[in-house]
């Protein structure tokens, strides 16, 4: 058995690498153990598997480790590889997955930006956790809760200056953390240290928490973002009530196929 198979670099932006996912896609579902061990095969920061599901598609997303609820720059990189292999001549497609049906449209002024339409996930403002602020490196000016933790700095600088020991802070909140900060040159920017005990590239879900945030902070419904990685992402992010809506750009890498 064969499927087709991509690495495409999502969230990509000029001098930023963005975050590489792969693309398989499928005839029929196989079982999870299998898809798993695809993904382990594959070591990438996330693989995402997709197949017809009656008239929409099916979408599910893996680490090398564990299947994950939701995933922005894999569900980029899979609208890319559908768009431009598959379904040319389509402007928006729908993935039924974990986290409900997701919408990722283009339009025609500029068919190479993909807007992923996902659930909004707000933050609560909470008492920074015992001992967060020594692991992190710095004390946060705010700390709010979500599905991961988000500590927000002063300033860009200080984001990128972190150096925390991942590991050790993970295990210590068991929880991904975000960390984010006004940018020097767009509206805010991030970093995530994601459950896997290593720094995410760039995190599209992250978004889901942080543009609810920066909207009530900026008093208004867009802004864009940079993911200061080591790769580095670009993210154009607007709020829509209970829906975040994000855009980006991705660039097919390599095109194949795997042998099952």
């Amino acid at each position: 058995m064969t499927m087709r198979y991509f690495q495409v670099a999502a969230f990509v932006g000029e001098g930023l690498a963005g975050n590489p996912a792969g693309v398989c896609l499928l005839e029929k579902p196989l079982e999870t153990r299998q898809l798993q061990g695809i993904a382990a095969e594959l070591n990438l920061p996330e693989t995402c598997f997709v197949w017809e599901d009656g008239e929409m598609l099916a979408l599910r997303w893996f680490t090398p480790g564990r299947e994950v609820d939701l995933c922005g720059h894999a569900t980029l990189a899979a609208a890319r590889v559908i768009f431009s292999e598959v379904s040319p001549e389509r402007n928006e497609l729908c993935f039924r997955s974990a986290s409900g049906v997701l919408r990722v449209t283009r339009q025609d002024s500029d068919r190479d930006k993909l807007w992923l339409d996902f659930p909004s996930r707000p933050a609560v403002c909470i008492d920074s956790p015992a001992g967060f602020s020594a692991l992190l490196g710095i004390k946060p000016q705010e700390v709010w809760q979500a599905k991961a933790l988000m500590a927000v700095l002063e300033n860009e600088r200080q984001v990128r200056e972190l150096q925390p020991a991942i590991a050790t802070l993970i295990d210590h909140v068991g929880q991904g953390v975000i960390v984010t900060a006004p940018g020097d040159r767009v509206d805010f920017v991030s970093r995530y240290f994601s459950l896997d005990r290593s720094e995410d590239p760039v995190t599209g879900s992250a978004h889901c928490t942080l543009m609810p945030y920066w909207q009530s902070r900026l008093g208004r419904d867009s802004a864009v973002a940079h993911q200061i990685s080591a790769r580095g992402g670009e993210l154009f992010c607007q709020q829509q009530g209970e829906r975040t809506l994000i855009g980006g750009y991705a660039r097919l890498f390599l095109r194949g196929e795997i042998l099952i």
